[in-house]
């Protein structure tokens, strides 16, 4: 369900506040659809120094100059600062290279937790070899929500897609509390997970972000034309809708408008006052591999 967003769609609203979540001179595991146009948005706006990295192998300092279809794209390969294999883009983030990574998922639970494999009804035995619906898998979320410093998840906002417990943890957030202790960065810590966890989750209807400490989500704001009512509505029973003490509408500038154009293909561009101005296009690239880049930023 989405909200009436006015002069812009919920869609284009999600990507800034997913564009909000990028940090200049981040390192952002981007993937495709709204996080590319919301890393796009950011180079555009507060965050110019930040660098995209793509699960095809490819690392960019400045979005595409065309629509991609797959990150593969000719249009994605062209002007790249690296061109690689995944598993060098997989080792980056295993070392603690990636600050954020976006992905999205069919459930999600208050913990953070995401499902992209299969919905039950499972069998008496608890096996998955007839589930009601077998989803596309992991691809790389699990490592992303594994290994990234901070993750932020995208997705629509239905009350059969925000679960008191999702069906089955594909990439893990927060984890579940138990016999061996809480959930939340302490749950991390004993299934081996060095950093992270999932910092928001952006839906159509609202903000939110993540308790470290028990792991559950917190409701920060709700989208313009929304209600805080109409998310408690959408959110699926069992869930425990906590909000946050500065709960809110989330704040649009006056004046400010979405602007679209074809580079960043209908990202928005809503007011900041700490928008800095980004780096010229012609800037001079490293030519050198990624992590002598990386030592070229320190």
């Amino acid at each position: 369900m989405a909200a009436n967003t006015g002069n812009y769609t919920p869609q284009e609203l999600m990507v800034v506040c997913a564009a909000r979540q990028i940090q200049d001179d981040e390192h952002v595991f981007v993937g495709m659809r709204l996080p590319l146009l919301a890393f796009a948005l950011a180079k555009r706006t507060h965050a110019p120094n930040c660098v995209g990295l793509f699960e095809a192998g490819l690392v960019r300092d400045m979005p595409a100059s065309r629509l991609l279809y797959t990150m593969g794209d000719l249009a994605n390969i062209t002007g790249s600062l690296w061109a690689t294999r995944m598993v060098n883009l997989m080792g980056l983030m295993a070392a603690g290279e990636v600050q954020l990574g976006f992905i999205g998922g069919a459930e999600i639970d208050r913990y953070g937790n995401l499902n992209t494999s299969i919905i039950g009804p499972f069998n008496k035995s608890g096996g998955y070899q007839r589930p009601k619906v077998r989803l596309p898998g992991s691809g790389g979320a699990a490592d992303i929500a594994s290994l990234s410093q901070r993750l932020a998840i995208i997705m629509q906002h239905d009350r059969h897609r925000l679960r008191e417990r999702v069906d089955y943890v594909t990439s893990p957030g927060y984890g579940y509390p138990g016999e061996h202790g809480p959930a939340g960065i302490a749950w991390r810590r004993r299934a081996g997970l060095p950093r992270g966890g999932p910092a928001a989750l952006i839906t159509t209807l609202a903000l939110f972000t993540f308790d470290p400490e028990n792991g559950e989500a917190v409701l920060q704001s709700y989208h313009p034309g929304t209600t805080l009512e109409q998310v408690q509505e959408q959110t699926g029973s069992g869930h425990n809708l906590r909000a946050g003490s500065g709960a809110d509408r989330l704040a649009i500038a006056p004046g400010s408008r979405l602007r679209r154009n074809a580079a960043t293909q209908r990202a928005g561009a809503a007011g900041n006052s700490r928008v800095r101005p980004p780096r010229g296009l012609d800037e001079v690239r490293h030519p050198c591999s990624f992590m002598g880049y990386l030592n070229l930023r320190r």
